[in-house]
This record gives C-alpha cells, structure tokens and sequence, in this order.
C-alpha cells in the first residue's frame, strides 16, 4: 500500500511474511497464492505491499539464478504484489516448533551473516518496482547479549556490506539500506543502545529498524529515542509497526493467570518492568538502564524473580486491532506516538512501514485462526487499522 506524504514522498506499508514461514523457493511462491494475494482482495487493493521473510536457502536459490529471480518478479505482478522491504532478522527454522534463542544465529561476527544479508540486497534490487529506486532490509541488532562477539567484527562486516551495497547501486542503480533492529536481550536493546555502533559505522545505508513492540517492551519514549536518533544522524531506514503485551498490575493473582496463558514454547517472550530509574542486573543479564527483566514470559511468571510493583510488558507481538482482553492491553499507544513522530512531521523520517505480528499462531488458543480465511480477516484488519492510523495524520492513500 502507498501513501502520499504532505511533502510530496511516497510513504509505502507492508506486512510481513514471517507470518507464513517458508523455508524454500516452492514454499515462497505458494505464500503468495495461498495468504497475501488473499489479504490483498480483502482490502480490495489492485496493489498490496509485502515485506517479503526468505531463508537461507531461499535467498541463496534467487541470487544463485537470475531466471528464478525474474520468475519470482513475475509471480509478484501477477499476483498484485510488491516488494520494497525484507526482514533479513531470522535466517532459517523460523518456522521450527522451538524458536526462541535460535533466532539470533548467525549473528554478525559470523561470516555467514554478512553473506546472507549481501545475498537478500542483491535479491531485493531485483524484485523493487520499476517505479522505486530505494529498498530496506532489516536485521539482527549485532548479536544476542551473552554470545562470544567481537564489537570490532561486527563494525567490519557491517562496513564490508556498506562497500557491496555501494557498489550494488553503481550497479543497477537501486539504493539497499540495512537497519539494525534493537531487541530486548541483544547487544543492541535498545534504540540508545545503537546510537555507538552505528556512529562508529557512520554510512548512510546503514541505520536503525524501529520495532514499535522492541521499543515498548523497553519502555523506551517514542518521541524521545527518535530524536536523539535524529540528533545522532542515524537513519530510520523502517519501521516495523507492532504492539507489545502489556499489564498495568502484574501482582494481581487474575493478571498472572492471564499472562500465562501467552507462555508458549515457541518465541522468547522477553519481559521488561521499569521499577527503578537507576541501571540495575537481573537474573545475571545486564538490561538497559531502568529496567529489570527476564529472558523470556514463563520465567518472570515463576516466583519472585521479576518485581511486581510496577508493570510488566512482554515482547509478545499481539495483533494490532485486536488488544488482549482485560486485565491485559497492548502498547498500541506507543506504536501511535511512535507513527507521529516517524511520519506526522513535515518530512517522514521513514518511507518504509511494515506491520509485524508474526505470532498469530502462538496466540492462546481460543485467539488463534482457525484456518487460512481467519488469518486473511486478521492481517488485513490489522493493515485497515494501519492505514487509518496514516490518514488521520495527513497521509493520502495511493491507488
């Protein structure tokens, strides 16, 4: 979906396809027969954005063959989609019954993510519409906290990959920048947290990805963390729109009941609670300051582990027209402070937007889909609500 920003840019919305794990080239293809095109004529849209989720072995397969390349291209007008965007975040098995630390393999002292990343831009340059020349990629925020890293390989690689994606323009004129996505219990947790990297860095196509559930979950200020990004000259390269699962009174015996039932076995829920302003360790795990926190939802619901003063937020990516019900909410309105500032200002400070919930699944159950219909009705409800959210702030929708 396109809007028309008040400055005259183009300000482009997609969801992502991590929703529908594939593995393969075959699975890829079948996503967009079988969930987006679906989701497209929901919202009776010609044109429908996807932020396209491609393994591994899925990356390699397109950059490996041009005709596979071209053949995907096709499938995409065909079916009245198109691609500006990947999440390069999860490089395989994101579809795996356990995810959880999984996901944050290879990080960026290993070679084969900086291979993988290279392989998704020269991937993305050929998938782009002929109209656009600019594409984004998200991805892993360095590494997950406890994993032997090397600050100065990740700076290397990143800088490495700056070089390729020059050179990639010079080579067929399309302009990939890649945006580090903070995320609780990674190196980089917070947006704060990535203002050092990425200065050290200091190349333009390399910036941020703004998770708006990542943020919350940190009890970050949209406002705040934005413009000390501005301040820094980082760029906002996307924005991943997602809200967090959040409850106001966590000591409650009713809201711990509730909570539990979003403990699942498949994604790390981190939980953050901001009792103190001063930094502080939890659990043997440095949390950014303020906060205290654990690895994942079960652990803070097991004892006294996590205080319970104050509220609780999970980063648990839950659907964004649908808030839990009471005594739980979501964070909903950080992600509408967060949208203001990114796109409600006399220039956006992204044109990439891209609604994230990837956990429809991993809902309790009496909240999952039930089938391939369900899950359609649900991601283009969440897109509805995304593109009210654009309009009411001066935004125009494109055909």
């Amino acid at each position: 979906m396109r809007f028309r920003h008040p400055d005259g840019s183009t300000v482009h919305l997609a969801y992502c396809t991590n929703v529908h794990p594939a593995e393969t080239l075959d699975g890829v293809v079948a996503q967009l027969r079988d969930h987006c095109e679906p989701v497209r004529r929901r919202l009776g849209r010609d044109r429908l954005g996807i932020g396209l989720w491609l393994a591994a072995d899925a990356a390699r397969a397109l950059d490996s063959d041009p005709s596979a390349l071209r053949a995907l291209r096709a499938e995409l007008d065909r079916r009245g989609l198109e691609v500006v965007t990947l999440n390069g975040f999860p490089y395989d098995g994101f579809g795996a019954e356990e995810v959880k630390y999984r996901v944050y393999r290879p990080d960026w002292a290993d070679p084969e993510r900086l291979e993988h990343t290279t392989a998704l831009a020269r991937v993305l340059a050929g998938l782009l519409p002929d109209d656009v020349t600019e594409g984004s990629i998200s991805t892993l925020p360095l590494a997950w906290r406890t994993a032997a890293h090397d600050t100065g390989r990740h700076e290397k690689a990143l800088r490495t990959l700056a070089e390729r994606l020059d050179a990639l323009q010079e080579l067929t004129g399309r302009s990939i920048r890649i945006g580090l996505e903070p995320e609780p219990g990674c190196v980089v947790e917070t947006t704060h947290d990535a203002l050092a990297p990425l200065s050290a860095i200091g190349h333009r196509r390399i910036g941020i990805c703004v998770d708006t559930c990542h943020l919350a979950t940190s009890f970050e200020d949209p406002h705040t963390a934005l413009d000390a990004l501005t301040a820094a000259g980082v760029p906002v390269v996307k924005s991943q729109l997602s809200a967090a699962l959040h409850a106001e009174h966590p000591h409650l015996p009713e809201v711990r009941t509730a909570l539990a039932a979003f403990d699942e076995p498949r994604f790390l829920h981190q939980t953050r609670t901001s009792p103190t302003l001063n930094s502080v360790r939890a659990g043997g795990a440095p949390i950014a300051a303020g906060l205290r926190g654990t690895d994942d939802l079960g652990e803070a619901l097991g004892g006294d582990t996590l205080p319970d003063a104050s509220p609780w937020r999970a980063h648990f990516h839950v659907p964004l027209h649908a808030a839990p019900a009471a005594p739980l909410t979501s964070t909903l309105p950080v992600l509408r402070a967060a949208l203001t500032r990114l796109v409600g200002g006399p220039h956006p400070l992204t044109r990439h937007l891209e609604v994230e919930t990837y956990t429809w699944q991993a809902l309790p159950p009496e909240l999952r889909p039930r089938g391939r219909a369900q899950l359609a009705d649900g991601i283009a409800a969440e897109l509805t609500l995304a593109r009210d959210l654009l309009t009411d702030l001066g935004l125009k929708e494109l055909p």
